[in-house]
């Protein structure tokens, strides 16, 4: 097979006119030819750092709608399942991911659970990891979440990561607002990339300090404006990534969108081209194709290089999506499940109290980090309830894996007028998270997404809508394209509640994600993740 197009060498910086001999899936011959064909091909985009479990898709759904935007690899961290179901977990993702074109690479998750500040469904311990590290299908040690324990030698810590330095497989670093001589031990125990900075002088002192700077823009995560300027000077030493992608989102593009952002902002196309295509394959030692002769056929051909409209997208030398259309197919697999917890009752989230301030979760809009405020309390019969009017709405998070006491909380920028949003999908440990009005909403919403063993719900006065998620209770056993359109009519529902945010059920899902400070809640109660201790919600 011979494709022709205006062949895009990104280590050479220059464009010609050229064709691409393939034979047995390899390119055999990249040549300069006259023809009139003025398309692009050039490498496919690699996404550096996700969590393919937050796509609310299982890898081989995932994979069907990723082709579409040019993406033909992933860099894939498989925490949020293994935090579930543990190493089965992994291995479910590894095994549906080959049965696919597109090219997943996962990790070992370093951090199951990823405190003992929160309940999971499983441990991985360094012996695990061990073992994980032998598999060629494990290229790397998935993020350190735990940086206190890097800081403070943790001795199976330490294993994990020498376990990997071992096996000579890349350690992922995670370590948002870390700075001077803490950032320097982080990154001088062997640890070689952060997608967790929010601010350009954050980014820049880890540049300098050898660290290769993940430029994330997810769903609820966006880093982009912050850190695109570091590019034109730094691109040798960052990489794109969307670490978690909502469905709804990932229709409608994905690393081809900053890449046409970038340019947008005038920046040389082969420098952005580096960072999505050509870094994350040398930095992992990715199987992928980079358009040299020898090389496999990973490819992909776009109209032009401003808007990066992906016309057909390669892997292997096989076309896997043309003009919007997907070629890779449904696959069947076994459903896994871990939910082993009772329906509640609407007394389960009173909190009885006579506290005039409490402690306020402020949630940001595009960010994981949160704020700790002081709002004052609104006290019905000695319980706290939600107060509608300041838009400090009562927050809970249900154990998933055992019958428990709910633990309560409040939060602010959420925006509801009117019933609750709850999810199973909650970072780290995916126990039920909910946000609503009033007890008797938020126990409805978390009853029904444990009839369903799982799922994203809304509940308001006059209707119930649900995305099952019956995989684990973080995704779904349906396709992209459906799942990603149940889950649009959801967001537009809470939002039609009154909420503001961007991306309320992305916001929601990080509430309870320990790791990033300020102020979260998990199943065992509220935390500052700033002194990593539990705090009280009286003030």
């Amino acid at each position: 097979m011979i494709v022709q197009g205006n062949i895009v060498d990104i280590q050479n910086r220059r464009v010609f006119k050229g064709e691409i001999t393939i034979e047995n899936g390899k390119i055999s011959s990249v040549k300069e030819s006259n023809h009139s064909v003025e398309n692009y091909i050039l490498p496919g985009f690699v996404d550096a750092h996700i969590h393919i479990e937050s796509s609310m898709l299982v890898p081989s759904e995932f994979a069907k709608l990723a082709v579409l935007h040019g993406t033909i690899a992933t860099v894939s961290d498989p925490h949020e399942i293994a935090n579930v179901l543990g190493v089965e977990g992994v291995d479910f993702m590894i095994e549906n991911g080959k049965k696919v074109p597109l090219k997943f690479n996962f990790g070992a998750p370093s951090c199951v659970p990823a405190t003992s500040f929160e309940s999971a469904g499983a441990v991985i311990d360094s012996d695990d990891i061990k073992l994980m590290m032998s598999n060629p299908d494990i290229k790397y040690l998935a993020e350190m979440m735990n940086y206190p324990g890097v800081l403070f030698d943790d001795e199976e810590v330490l294993k994990k990561i020498q376990h990997a330095k071992d096996n000579n497989k890349p350690i992922d670093g995670h370590a948002p607002g870390l700075r001077g001589d803490a950032i320097t031990k982080y990154i001088s125990a062997g640890i070689s990339t952060d997608h967790e900075c929010f601010t350009y002088d954050e980014g820049l002192e880890k540049l300098q300090k050898g660290m290769k700077v993940i430029i994330r823009e997810g769903s609820a995560a966006k880093n982009f404006e912050a850190l695109i300027d570091l590019l034109p000077e730094h691109f040798e030493n960052m990489m794109f990534c969307s670490d978690d992608k909502h469905p709804d989102d990932l229709l409608v593009g994905h690393i081809n969108q900053l890449c046409e952002r970038a340019i947008a902002k005038g920046m040389d196309v082969f420098k952005v081209l580096q960072v999505a295509c050509v870094n994350p394959v040398n930095h992992y030692k990715l199987d992928v194709g980079l358009l040299k002769e020898g090389d496999d056929a990973d490819f992909i051909i776009i109209e032009d290089l401003e808007k990066f409209n992906v016309l057909q997208t390669y892997i292997n030398g096989v076309l896997v999506a043309e003009n919007g259309k997907s070629f890779i197919k449904s696959v069947d697999f076994e459903v896994l499940n871990n939910f082993n917890t009772d329906f509640k009752k609407v007394e389960d989230f009173a909190y009885q109290s006579s506290a005039e301030k409490i402690r306020v979760i402020e949630a940001l809009d595009g960010e994981l980090v949160t704020n700790e405020i002081e709002e004052n309390s609104l006290i019905e019969k000695g319980n706290l309830v939600s107060d509608i009017q300041n838009d400090v709405l009562k927050m809970t998070v249900v154990n998933r894996y055992k019958n428990v006491v709910p633990s309560i909380a409040f939060i602010k920028n959420f925006g509801l007028k009117e019933g609750a949003i709850a999810s199973s999908v909650g970072h780290d440990s995916h126990n039920i998270i909910a946000v609503g009005v009033s007890d008797e909403v938020i126990c409805k919403a978390v009853n029904l997404l444990i009839e369903n063993r799982g799922g994203v719900c809304a509940v308001s006065n006059t209707e119930e809508k649900v995305v099952p998620l019956p995989v684990a209770g973080i995704m779904s056993d349906k396709s992209g394209v459906e799942v990603g359109n149940a889950y649009a009519v959801l967001d537009k529902m809470a939002k039609e509640m009154g909420s503001q945010l961007r991306a309320p059920y992305m916001s929601l899902s990080f509430m309870a994600l320990l790791v990033i400070p300020s102020l979260k809640l998990s199943d065992k109660g509220l935390f500052n993740g700033d002194s990593f201790q539990f705090t009280s919600l009286e003030i």
